[in-house]
């Protein structure tokens, strides 16, 4: 991508407001305004204002005030796939539309890249076979991989706390290889 493009990023369980994620993750904060502070600087050393960010799922949790507060010092235009601590944002219209878009489940495709999103991982996901990846949250870096695949999780906590680019993800996933563990078969040489 060159610089002028619009870059993109993903980054999922930021739990922003969540002061007991700190002792349940091994955060490196010493209170939630302290890990607040630490994630919105992080996110914007990395994210430029007109960068697109996907965030998998649990972005807040605190109330609609202080999450507006927060989004506002965001850089980035942002799509939120809902994760389980979403209560906020699913009851709330107005927080709602500081998104592009909130939805559930996504998949796009970047640079011929097909990509699946889900806050949740899966074992298998449209055209995993093929070479799609599967970008999830949820896990905080715990989950271990039974089989070796494309995916990643996209988490704070086991990426250092920022979100991670298009190209960074493709990085770490062109080293992996593709299982095939459903009735799909290997992919076409």
């Amino acid at each position: 991508m060159n610089e002028n493009k619009q870059k993109v990023w993903f980054t999922s369980d930021t739990h922003f407001g969540h002061e007991n994620v700190i002792r349940y993750s091994n955060r490196p904060y010493k209170d939630k305004q302290d890990m607040d502070e630490g994630l919105i600087l992080s996110w914007n050393s990395k994210v430029g204002t007109n960068d697109l960010v996907y965030h998998l799922g649990d972005v807040f949790f605190c109330n609609q005030d202080k999450a507006l507060s927060i989004m506002k010092r965001l850089n980035g235009q942002k799509f939120l796939i809902f994760g389980n601590h979403d209560k906020t944002v699913r009851r709330s219209e107005l927080l709602q539309q500081q998104f592009i878009k909130v939805c559930d489940y996504h998949e796009l495709t970047i640079e011929g890249q097909k990509i699946v999103l889900c806050h949740y991982p899966m074992m298998t996901w449209n055209s995993s076979s093929h070479g799609s990846w599967m970008l999830h949250g949820h896990c905080h870096g715990n989950l271990k991989y039974p089989f070796e695949a494309k995916i990643h999780d996209v988490g704070v906590d086991p990426n250092n706390y920022v979100p991670l680019s298009f190209l960074e993800i493709k990085k770490i996933l062109e080293i992996k290889k593709i299982s095939v563990i459903d009735h799909h078969g290997a992919p076409a040489e």
